[in-house]
């Protein structure tokens, strides 16, 4: 009788044990909902201080809560881009903080404080023309700063029977031709180093 006694005391104990960790297992909470993960942001290209998007430039638009609203897109030669919802944006001329902002205020119809990225990922729009006596001429894309003598070698320098002293920086000011003259023979000795201007988008350096 007391071996009984003694087994029913046991399993007492052992139920009574039990309670406290199955309550546990009934009260604990549960764990909040994971956030969505951040969308990946592509590295962009360095930009020039004065870059402004133009025609052919690669841009990535990325959404913070809805990605299929962005993607990559190419600014059209009329200056626009394609965005789903979207559709038509004006880009060119714009910077990357300006069409942002604008992307933003369209967005606002679709999403509740919409939250944009744009990232470029490739300048086409910015290009200088070398035409003449040069080894190389032709169309150069100009993703950084460069001056006209840097032009030049990117080029592959000047031909034998080329006029050195006479060269010309054609650049369109107010819609308008304006020449600008460079002597390669005095740049090169470090003489008028003021005529060693630093390209812009769309100048034609010309070496009769």
């Amino acid at each position: 009788m007391q071996t009984s006694v003694f087994l029913r005391a046991v399993s007492l104990a052992l139920s009574l044990a039990a309670l406290p960790a199955a309550a546990a297992g009934q009260q604990q909470p549960a764990s909040p909902a994971a956030k969505p993960p951040a969308p990946a942001v592509p590295a962009g290209v360095p930009l020039p201080s004065d870059y402004v998007i133009g025609p052919e430039d690669v841009l990535v638009i990325v959404f913070w809560r809805d990605e299929k609203m962005g993607g990559e897109v190419v600014v059209r030669p009329d200056g626009r881009i394609s965005l789903p919802l979207l559709n038509d944006v004006d880009a060119a001329g714009f910077t990357p903080e300006q069409l942002r902002a604008t992307i933003e205020k369209a967005a606002t119809k679709y999403v509740a404080e919409p939250n944009a990225t744009v990232v470029v990922k490739t300048i086409n729009s910015r290009k200088v023309h070398i035409v003449g006596n040069v080894l190389k001429p032709g169309t150069y894309p100009l993703t950084g700063d460069m001056n006209v003598l840097q032009f030049i070698a990117l080029a592959g320098g000047l031909q034998e029977y080329a006029d050195a002293k006479d060269i010309t920086i054609i650049r369109k000011d107010a819609g308008k031709d304006r020449p600008l003259k460079f002597n390669y023979k005095d740049v090169s000795r470090g003489k008028n180093l003021q005529q060693n201007v630093a390209l812009k988008p769309g100048d034609t350096v010309v070496v009769p």
